[in-house]
């Protein structure tokens, strides 16, 4: 340990953290920073006897920690060293160095703020940014500001902004640390996206087993391609003594240490693993580092309020990570299955958790923790607004929360358990229904990758993988289920069984399975519509595969919904039957009364609805709605399919164009455009529709009576004078006047009628000339103007050459203004 480079640096970190609260420590691979940092801290005069408390993001990296610095105190795990994850502890009444996992940091500061027994926390790998150490990191300091001013915190990492790191610690001392790597050279092999991944990288393993020394580390997206690349490199010669070796978070223990510990003499290791071999492990041997360049992440959707987990590039600081693994021990190279191209237009950095998850966790610990708004908080990333407000909905659902945000008995219950919320409401109520040991087995199937693989897996229902389960449990036959998610499936069951102190017996059926998943989903409980589409309580639609058995099903609840689609594919669930969603979700239905308009019969009805959420259980409509409700749903009509459904005679059309033409002279007239007229339905319109039910009704309104009833006396005789219906002519005739353009009013009327008249009509308080459309005999338009004096003397005879051509037997006289007018169509002999 003395060889590490940390050691260089440690006596500047001692001396920070006896005059700070806070520091940073950027420490680059191979400085030992992990192992070699915590023990230095044991005798600090401010340690007082206290423990160390270390962060490990990874379960595997944190058993390894604390195994080797026991080691280096020639010391086994339990003693001054020991470690503490879920379902896994080794601490003993010595034990000064503890490291942990994410959830059992947030699980202790939950159940002992002070955290008095504690003198350092240390927040390792923070640049991988998981929502749990985000979380830990924000009650750690809210801790450390109201109850524990001598609390010091540590945060280390590669590869972090530690400007930012510090400013968030209050403007922290930032120490940097060279690292211990060697050379490694990158290979960029471009053109292997066109093959699939796992046959890409098993050319790769060939190839660098051909090219390269020591030991080969394979970095994979997830469990899924790790087995299929391995398959792949089995189904080939490899070379003599090449031993592939899994390594993935759900695997058996002694199966990661495999992968981790030293090749024998004479084999040669080849490692497959996922992201979890990217920091803090170095595993003894390998050289040659091949990257596919993806990882696998869960992204949350606030739109649908669902997760699903996705493939993505990895970063470039990931890739930097995984790289510096072949570097470690010796020099070595890193095989990248991309174009240098490629790699400049990969992200810098990897998302953090905490702005791309479901965050209804989070909102249940920060609930436990006393606090309604993150904000109150400090984060290096504060929550997003609309995850957050969709898990804080989620728990008010579950019970977990009351109407005010504040956590509720059953959600401190839900807390305690450290599942997720949804799983953790349902193995609650279970164990109130006596159905704890088919919940958790339930909950350990959601938990894992689906049992079942080629066409068994197409069959969306979630009983048949329960009962593959219960039947691999009593005799161990597999039934073309995949026996290493068996066997997981069952561990995670008994962890869960242990927690609920629920007896661990085999139940004897998947009865029920729709109904416990139900309380781990309510949103999803789904309502068939027909051709294997569900509406969910949620309000999303959502469809099966064709020709599912589960399709035909009146009621389902969806465990898994792929929501790429506009239309959500179930890929998961169960059914549900209807009197057990009637019995245990009583408490969750509303009643409500609708007066709605039925479309059908064109008229006003109500009804009465039982509803979960979305979903319409139980509707009758018996009743006759009131006089108001029924105006009220008439006018909400009329406003949403336009003002056409009324009924619209000559005289009211010509009312409302007068009246527009009164306004467009006079803003204090009302407006009677469209967009007024409905906004404004219930002044103008309500009085007149009373007692009406249905469109018959409607085409008896007094639609003229209406605009009238806008006017007062005065007006309706001031509309009379100044936007009169008929315009008085020189030959008698009383001519109706077109409204058709208000700006614009026109008068259409014979030439010979306006013989005499000098001057063109005007209206409007004298303000606007009619435009005048001069008809002919046979009442076609010869002439439109607005200036009649300007015609007579300029345009009126070349018009009357033409009359007179066409009409001859008609009087055209030369002097117009001293003419008599005629309404008639021929001239009197």
């Amino acid at each position: 340990m003395k060889q590490l480079p940390i050691m260089q640096v440690l006596p500047d970190l001692k001396l920070i953290l006896n005059k700070n609260k806070a520091a940073v420590l950027i420490a680059e691979p191979g400085a030992g920073k992990t192992t070699g940092t915590p023990p230095a801290f044991l005798d600090e005069p401010w340690m007082s006897g206290k423990s160390i408390l270390m962060l490990e993001p990874r379960r595997l990296a944190a058993r390894s920690a604390a195994v080797y610095m026991a080691a280096c105190l020639g010391e086994s795990v339990g003693q001054t060293v020991g470690y503490r994850m879920r379902m896994d502890s080794k601490v003993g009444k010595n034990t000064r160095i503890v490291v942990v996992t994410e959830g059992v940091l947030t699980r202790m500061l939950q159940s002992d703020p002070s955290l008095g027994d504690v003198g350092l926390i240390i927040f390792d790998e923070f640049h991988e940014r998981s929502l749990h150490a985000d979380l830990g990191l924000a009650l750690t300091l809210e801790a450390q500001s109201v109850l524990r001013e001598d609390l010091r915190i540590l945060i280390m990492s590669a590869t972090l902004d530690g400007e930012r790191v510090s400013a968030l610690l209050g403007g922290a001392p930032v120490v940097d640390c060279p690292g211990r790597t060697y050379p490694v050279e990158t290979i960029y092999v471009p053109g292997s996206g066109t093959a699939q991944l796992e046959q890409a990288a098993a050319i790769a393993v060939r190839r660098a087993l051909d090219e390269q020394p020591g030991d080969v580390l394979v970095f994979l997206p997830g469990e899924r391609e790790i087995r299929r690349t391995e398959r792949e490199l089995q189904s080939g010669a490899l070379p003599q003594g090449t031993v592939l070796r899994p390594l993935y978070g759900q695997l058996p223990q002694a199966m990661q240490d495999a992968a981790v510990a030293p090749a024998v003499p004479g084999e040669r290791k080849v490692v497959l693993a996922t992201s979890i071999a990217e920091t803090s492990l170095t595993i003894e041997g390998v050289r040659t580092v091949i990257d596919t360049g993806q990882r696998r992440t869960q992204v949350f959707s606030p739109r649908t309020g669902m997760p699903r987990l996705t493939t993505v590039p990895v970063s470039k600081a990931s890739a930097d990570q995984r790289r510096g693994r072949a570097g470690r021990t010796a020099p070595g190279v890193c095989y990248r299955l991309w174009s240098s191209e490629e790699h400049q237009r990969l992200p810098d950095d990897n998302v953090p958790e905490i702005m791309e998850t479901d965050l209804a966790q989070l909102a249940l610990e920060l609930a436990l923790w006393g606090v309604r708004d993150p904000a109150a908080l400090p984060w290096l990333d504060a929550p997003p607004a609309a995850p957050y407000a969709q898990g804080a909905a989620l728990l008010r659902q579950l019970g977990a929360l009351d109407a005010g945000g504040a956590i509720t008995p059953h959600g401190r219950s839900m807390a305690a358990l450290g599942a997720h919320p949804r799983a953790a409401h349902m193995l609650l109520r279970a164990a109130e229904l006596g159905a704890a040991p088919l919940a958790c087995r339930l909950a350990a199937l959601l938990q894992e990758r689906d049992l079942f693989k080629g066409p068994a897996a197409a069959d969306s229902d979630l009983t048949l993988r329960v009962e593959a389960l219960l039947r691999f449990e009593r005799s161990a036959e597999t039934g073309g289920a995949d026996p290493a998610i068996l066997r997981a499936v069952q561990r995670e069951s008994r962890n869960l069984l242990a927690q609920l102190q629920a007896a661990p017996e085999v139940p004897r059926d998947s009865s029920g399975t729709g109904l416990l998943l139900s309380f781990a989903y309510p949103d999803r409980v789904g309502q068939k519509r027909g051709d294997g589409a569900f509406l969910l309580a949620g309000g999303r639609g959502a469809a099966m595969r064709e020709g599912q058995p589960l399709s035909r099903s009146p009621y389902i609840v969806a465990a898994g919904v792929d929501d790429r689609a506009g239309q959500g594919r179930i890929m998961l669930a169960a059914d549900l039957p209807e009197e057990e969603l009637l019995r245990h979700h009583a408490g969750s239905f509303t009643e409500e009364r609708e007066v709605y308009w039925d479309k059908e019969s064109g008229s006003v009805k109500a009804r009465r609805r039982t509803l979960l959420g979305a979903l319409v259980l139980k509707e009758t409509s018996h009743e006759r709605p009131t006089a108001e409700e029924t105006e009220d749903v008439l006018l909400g009509v009329i406003s949403a399919e336009g003002l056409e459904l009324l009924p619209w005679d000559k005289g009211t059309v010509q009312l409302r164009q007068r009246m527009a033409f009164m306004h467009g002279l006079r803003t204090d007239w009302p407006d009677v455009a469209d967009e007024a007229l409905l906004g404004s339905l219930d002044e103008w319109l309500r009085p007149f529709i009373q007692g009406m039910r249905n469109l018959r009704d409607l085409q008896r309104l007094p639609l003229s009576r209406a605009f009238e009833g806008m006017l007062d006396w005065n007006s309706r005789q001031k509309l009379d004078k100044e936007a009169p219906t008929h315009i008085a002519v020189p030959s008698g005739s009383r001519i109706p006047l077109d409204y058709s353009n208000p700006g614009a009013p026109v008068l259409a009327v014979r030439l010979q009628e306006m013989f005499g008249q000098v001057d063109t009509p005007r209206i409007g308080m004298g303000q606007v000339p009619v435009l005048l459309h001069l008809l002919s005999p046979a009442r076609r338009p010869m002439q439109v103007t607005s200036d009649l004096a300007s015609f007579w003397r300029s345009t009126y005879f070349e018009v009357k050459k033409d009359l007179k051509g066409r009409y001859p037997k008609h009087y055209w006289p030369d002097d117009p203004l001293q003419a008599a007018p005629t309404n008639r169509t021929r001239p009197v002999k």
